[in-house]
């Protein structure tokens, strides 16, 4: 499944409900449609199992209606493969005997063969994968007589190459919670007199910001003072805990409706963040010499990711050769993992996520690491697997994102690669100080998001109607780049089809969807392409389209839209993007849609 929520608590003398409910509410942004918790401890009237579908407000809802406390327990926000959102099929699921409850992430490939081998006598209760795990764990328990840990390791064996990141509770052992996790994050808090298992450290931060990670194929056993862990071979794991220093209050929306605009006004702190990381006040670069001597001994750089991070790559690519002369490839990490294309003799890899756990990514640095190549891991989560799994890794430093449709990571990304090709590159023939040109573009980007009054009016005239099914953004260069990520932000928050392309292709087959009234948006910073992208867009409205044009000052003509300040053309994407992001948030607003949260998706898609 996608990247669903897992939250668990075990202390010694705090209710665990109102701190799992918390922390589900913490994990909304991930994409869900229905949601769970368990308590044992409870009162002997009480339901211990509340499951609900829809938000977590319909679980608290009904929770509230019920008298369920307890100093432990599991929850979850679900989101379907397996079965289709119903109350039968939300987590957590339970065994026959009513012993165990499990919570789980992931995909179970071979449930069906092993429901049929080992479980044609019970009488399921849902559609879903996750059931054949309970299952299987109370039925070895029973007919075996084995401990709940063993039987837990022993169902794990039996799931091949499949994702999960368990989350167990036994009724006999109350306190006591089994975790396992294999492609899937999961990560255990640490507290006094108390622990946390979470998938998202967001969720737990107002418990604690001490978290032990767990690897691929480990095991643990978590209870209130007390956490022990295993490797797949059964030898005892010591692992020392990692302090995240996350204010918890970044993941709060504040004063702002939704996170999406928030995290949109945060941009100009990301760069300035990333500015004082990684740049000296006369634009030295602060980065490990190690990794620049990789990437400058590399004969050609592959840049791997997907969705917005791909389109950033595309960016960097354009910076990595130009400025540092080092050839560049992007490629969809969802493609590269099964058709790799022929290597140069000496490949340094970049991965881009902004999670770090994006599994087709994690699939091709496994196939990297097996080569013997080396890699750099550019993201927003420290200690997610990317960043573990990589040779070298750098933080985006671009906090919380929690709106499905990344922003600030998005720039976050870009700016860090223009960095790292900044300090690859000749320092003799760059002809500007990049801490100051990003110092500018942060000051630009802070311009443009104090114009939301603009593009929200030009959302509700353009794209908010109706009648609007499609719109169209165009550019040549960096802005075809750019066009393809506007693209994907206007359609994966208000639903219209949107495309992004270059605009030399329009004459190639897309002119023939253009008619009276279809929104086109010409991208034009690029002094190169200028003219040639105008007279495109003029092909367009020839055939009744809608334009909107969003032009540097050196290049605006009169009559153009909205005027951008100038920067370096490489860098243009940084400031180019922002009225195209505040154009998407508009028209799903306009629209009565759920910004943060638009549907069929996932903010960190962990599986393939």
């Amino acid at each position: 499944m996608f990247y669903c929520g897992i939250v668990g608590f075990t202390g010694t003398n705090q209710d665990s409900t109102p701190i799992l409910l918390k922390g589900l509410e913490k994990l909304e942004y991930r994409g869900y449609d229905s949601a769970g918790v368990f308590v044992p401890n409870a009162d002997a009237d009480a339901d211990t199992l509340v499951r609900e579908k829809g938000r977590v407000a319909d679980l608290e809802a009904l929770v509230a209606t019920k008298n369920i406390s307890g100093t432990s327990g599991i929850a979850h926000t679900r989101w379907a493969t397996h079965g289709v959102p119903a109350v039968k099929n939300s987590h957590p699921h339970v065994s026959a005997d009513g012993r165990f409850y499990l919570v789980h992430n992931g995909v179970i490939e071979n449930y069906l063969e092993l429901k049929q081998k080992y479980l044609s006598d019970v009488d399921f209760q849902s559609d879903t994968d996750t059931e054949v795990a309970v299952q299987l764990i109370a039925k070895f328990v029973t007919n075996e007589s084995l401990s709940t840990f063993d039987a837990f390791k022993k169902a794990l064996t039996l799931f091949g190459d499949s994702a999960y990141g368990f989350l167990l509770m036994d009724q006999a052992e109350p306190d006591r919670m089994y975790v396992a996790k294999r492609k899937s994050p999961l990560l255990i808090g640490v507290g006094d007199n108390f622990n946390v298992v979470t998938s998202d450290a967001v969720a737990m931060l107002d418990e604690t910001h001490d978290f032990i990670e767990l690897h691929d194929g480990e095991v643990a056993i978590v209870d209130p003072n007390r956490v022990q862990l295993f490797a797949a071979d059964g030898r005892s794991v010591t692992r020392e805990p990692f302090h995240l220093d996350i204010d918890a209050a970044e993941t709060d929306k504040g004063i702002y409706p939704y996170y999406m605009l928030k995290e949109v006004d945060e941009q100009p702190v990301v760069i300035r963040r990333l500015v004082a990381r990684y740049l000296t006040d006369d634009g030295q670069i602060k980065l490990g010499q190690a990794i620049l001597d990789e990437m400058e001994a590399a004969d050609h750089i592959y840049i791997v990711a997907a969705g917005t991070s791909y389109h950033a790559g595309l960016v960097g690519a354009r910076m990595f050769e130009q400025w540092s002369n080092k050839p560049t490839s992007v490629y969809l990490a969802s493609e590269f993992a099964y058709e790799q294309s022929i290597l140069s003799q000496k490949p340094f890899f970049i991965f881009l996520s902004q999670s770090g756990e994006t599994a087709d990514s994690r699939e091709v640095l496994q196939n990297v690491n097996e080569q013997g190549f080396h890699s750099l891991t550019l993201t927003n989560v420290e200690k997610s697997t990317l960043w573990r799994e990589a040779t070298y890794a750098l933080p985006l430093m671009a906090g919380p994102e929690i709106a499905v449709a990344s922003t600030k990571a998005y720039v976050a990304q870009v700016t860090l690669q223009a960095i790292l090709a900044y300090a690859l590159a000749d320092a003799n023939q760059m002809t500007f100080n990049l801490h100051e040109q990003l110092s500018e573009i942060a000051v630009a980007i802070q311009s443009i998001v104090d114009d939301k009054a603009v593009f929200e009016k030009v959302a509700n005239q353009m794209l908010v109607p109706e009648t609007t099914h499609s719109a169209f953004y165009i550019g040549r260069g960096a802005d075809a780049a750019v066009a393809l990520e506007a693209a994907l932000k206007l359609k994966e928050i208000s639903y219209v089809q949107a495309e992004g392309f270059a605009a030399g292709e329009l004459k190639h087959g897309t002119l023939a969807l253009i008619e009276e009234g279809t929104p086109v948006i010409a991208l034009i910073t690029q002094p190169k392409t200028a003219g040639l992208v105008r007279g495109n867009l003029s092909e367009t409205t020839a055939r009744g389209a809608r334009p909107f044009t969003i032009v540097t000052k050196a290049l605006a003509q009169t009559g153009d839209d909205y005027i951008l300040p100038d920067v370096n053309p490489l860098l243009t994407p940084l400031v180019s993007v922002v009225p195209t992001q505040l154009l998407a948030y508009y028209t799903s607003l306009g629209r009565h849609l759920d910004v943060d949260r638009p549907r069929n998706l996932a903010k960190s898609v962990t599986v393939q």
